[in-house]
């Protein structure tokens, strides 16, 4: 296995993580809907937000080949 393929490998997984961490943030949402005190809960949305994000540009990196 190349060096290209395992990049784009790793990236492909990343993909995965980002998708987990945006399904995540949706029940974060969802729980500040239904809550009486939502702000905990929108707090960690936008924290795993910013996380997925990052991800999501570490994935971009690895598939950048020029």
């Amino acid at each position: 296995m190349t060096v290209d393929d395992r990049l784009a490998d790793l990236a492909d997984r990343l993909d995965v993580v980002a998708e987990d961490l945006a399904d995540l943030a949706l029940d974060r949402l969802r729980s500040a809907a239904d809550s009486d005190e939502p702000t905990p809960a929108v707090a960690e949305e936008r924290r795993i937000t910013r996380a997925r994000r990052a991800v999501e540009k570490a994935a971009a990196l690895l598939r950048d080949t020029g």
